[in-house]
């Protein structure tokens, strides 16, 4: 099995959504989403994408819809696939959650040189990068942005999750929200970095606690009405449930690393087997929990040497 994603390298295809006036979502078939919220004389855009490159794709796209100029680039946190692309916006401001800035400071390079290793095909013209993204506004719980009339974006942190620093973007007129990647629509999640229990319980609470209509999640397509936003919060909630309850049985059980990836993989693979980036992220989950149970509460700095000795460890035939 080729390590990680670098084998996947055909271009997928992208879906424009405009999920209400001046509300827009890219999605392209579990590839990292991206968005877009219209105020009256600028936009807020919503992750960056990899490289100045990438994002001047979806940019070309959002121009035939609007010539605003950016504002504001929210940044639902930190890993490189998400953010490197941020200096194609000229935006005014950069934002993200405090902790975001911090895992920027502590591991910027690092993750940089991982997620180019694993996820080669979205790294497009990765020379065309100028440096670390770092943010110029950052904040801790709650921020709000109005844009104009009764209509606001309301940025928040509903806890640690799939990092110290995820944030949401809530439209509460519109009841539309952009949740990164604590929320999946048909894709397995990435864990590698989390903080599995608070994230299954009380994060995942507090997002569904919003009553969002529409949800643009991490990966996936846009989740269309209240049944199909249940249902990606509860797709996200028991992946991380099955992934807890295996390893944590294998830990318990005095049982092997190895053992608790077999276990974890045979509960998950027939639901979420088939679904983007499933086999690419186990066995980073999977390690990033058992460091969890072994009483590491701040997840370890993955790099490129790192990853190939966890996947050998493994994923090695």
């Amino acid at each position: 099995m080729a390590f990680a994603s670098s084998g996947d390298l055909a271009a997928k295809e992208e879906t424009f959504s405009e999920l209400a006036p001046g509300v827009y979502a890219l999605t392209a078939d579990g590839d990292p989403n991206v968005g877009a919220i219209e105020g009256p004389d600028f936009v807020v855009c919503f992750e960056a994408r990899a490289t100045p490159v990438a994002a001047r794709r979806w940019l070309g796209r959002l121009r035939e819809r609007t010539d605003k100029p950016v504002r504001y680039l929210v940044l639902s946190h930190y890993h490189a696939v998400r953010v490197l692309g941020a200096s194609a916006f000229g935006a005014a401001e950069i934002v993200t959650h405090t902790q975001t800035r911090r895992l920027i400071a502590e591991r910027g390079r690092a993750d940089w040189a991982s997620e180019l290793a694993r996820m080669p095909r979205l790294f497009e013209e990765p020379d065309s990068i100028p440096g670390l993204t770092w943010p110029t506004l950052t904040f801790t719980d709650r921020m709000v942005i109005p844009l104009g009339g009764d209509r606001e974006l309301v940025l928040a942190h509903c806890g640690r999750g799939h990092t110290a620093g995820d944030i949401v973007a809530w439209l509460p007129h519109e009841r539309i929200m952009f949740a990164g990647d604590l929320v999946e629509a048909r894709a397995a999640l990435y864990t590698g970095d989390a903080f599995h229990s608070e994230w299954a319980s009380s994060t995942l609470d507090t997002v569904q606690g919003f009553g969002p209509e529409v949800l643009v999640g991490g990966r996936g397509a846009v989740a269309a009405g209240a049944d199909a936003v249940f249902a990606a919060i509860a797709q996200s909630r028991h992946f991380l449930d099955e992934l807890r309850r295996t390893v944590g049985a294998a830990h318990s059980a005095r049982g092997s690393l190895k053992d608790a990836f077999d276990a974890a993989h045979d509960a998950l693979a027939p639901e979420f087997g088939g679904w983007p980036i499933f086999e690419h992220c186990l066995p980073f989950n999977v390690q990033r929990y058992w460091d969890e149970l072994d009483g590491i509460d701040w997840p370890r700095v993955w790099t490129a040497e790192r990853d190939q000795q966890v996947w050998a460890a493994l994923r090695g035939q």
